[in-house]
């Protein structure tokens, strides 16, 4: 009388690990194309559907639509823009720079105030109305 065994053999994959191996992966691909394209310049933009606050003690640069430059409502030149904005970051020791311009001033206008900030290290914020 041949006895059978009631048992039968279920494979198994253990998948416990593999969220934490696609949780690595998700985090070291997303350091690699941040460092992928260093030319980028870095902006920190608010949501414009919500009404965001930033901190009161940030440098504040306006630039109205005759091209006149502001910061902390002082008026600057434009040739002089870089050496006041080095001179107010270092003093207060805030690299954060709101930054509000015009929606129908130029891209051009905009770009030339990033490189500024890209040139000293700084962090811009836009600007935008809700």
């Amino acid at each position: 009388m041949a006895i059978r065994k009631n048992r039968r053999f279920h494979p198994e994959i253990p998948t416990s690990s593999l969220s934490d191996i696609m949780f690595f992966l998700f985090l070291f691909f997303l350091i690699i194309s941040t460092l992928a394209n260093p030319n980028v310049i870095k902006l920190t933009l608010p949501k414009a559907k919500s009404n965001e606050s930033t901190n009161k003690d940030h440098i504040s640069l306006s630039v109205t639509d005759d091209k006149l430059y502001y910061i902390n409502k002082e008026q600057v030149p434009f040739d002089q823009l870089e050496k006041v904005l080095y001179e107010k970051t270092t003093a207060n020791n805030d690299k954060t720079v709101v930054v509000r311009v015009p929606a129908d001033n130029k891209v051009q206008d905009l770009v030339d105030l990033m490189q500024m900030g890209v040139k000293l290290k700084l962090n811009f914020v836009i600007a935008t109305t809700k």
